[in-house]
């Protein structure tokens, strides 16, 4: 009979997830949403670590060793795989990679270079984020630099209900409010740039509404999730019947 080896404390987790401190709700699609994955996870709350430490121009660099631990305690509890909450942690990327011997994968930005290489060379990606605060520091962070593969970046306008939520820290929100801001923004984003020939949703919270950019824009759309299954599919794989 095969033998059962000890050594941790819990077992079976397929993913990591560092999650940012917050308290607002969190939609079937989200990454902080268990039943978003068709695996184990296991989560680790970053104490301090709030969305507004984190999303701007670059994270607050006193986060980053609160990071590093929580990586590697995921590590040491066996997942195979490291993802966050949130896709301003590019900017970490580097270092977290190096913190552990098991994939990190901190945002969909890292699908920016993939995205482009299966479009038009004519053709743009474009990236979706809640407000106008990425910089080269999450560029770079996920492995890429504008000055090589062209992007055009939207943000939710000034007034949205999105980052009031997400960023912000409100507590309830109208889902069909979100749907409709989503939505308006992918739609502006290929009506205004049409060479825009695939999408990055930098925000993990986006993720809800993928299908529904999807059918508005008639483009591809990566996300965090098709981040994480790909890294799953990697790491964990798919046992076919022989035959």
């Amino acid at each position: 009979m095969p033998i059962l080896r000890g050594g941790r404390t819990v077992y079976g987790h397929a993913l990591g997830v560092l999650m940012l401190e917050s308290r607002f709700p969190r939609a079937w699609g989200d990454v902080g949403h268990a039943r978003t994955w068709p695996f184990p996870v296991h989560y680790l709350v970053v104490e301090g670590a709030t969305p507004s430490r984190v999303v701007g121009p670059e994270p607050d660099p006193n986060l980053l060793e609160q990071f590093v631990d929580g990586a590697r305690a995921l590590a040491a509890d066996g997942v195979a795989a490291i993802t966050t909450s949130c896709g301003y942690l590019a900017a970490f990327q580097r270092e977290l990679a190096a913190a552990v011997d098991v994939p990190v994968l901190t945002s969909a930005l890292l699908q920016v270079p993939l995205a482009a290489r299966l479009i038009r060379p004519d053709q743009r990606v474009g990236i979706l984020t809640e407000r106008p605060l990425l910089a080269n520091v999450h560029y770079i962070g996920a492995g890429w630099s504008p000055g090589d593969i062209p992007v055009v970046v939207e943000a939710l306008p000034d007034g949205a209900v999105f980052p009031t939520v997400f960023v912000d820290g409100g507590l309830e929100v109208d889902t069909d409010t979100l749907h409709g801001e989503m939505v308006e923004a992918a739609t502006r984003l290929v009506q205004d740039h049409p060479e825009v020939g695939a999408i990055v949703l930098e925000c993990t919270n986006f993720v809800p509404f993928s299908q529904a950019i999807r059918r508005a824009t008639g483009r591809p759309v990566f996300d965090h999730y098709t981040l994480v299954m790909h890294a799953y599919l990697a790491t964990t794989g798919v046992d076919f019947p022989p035959g």
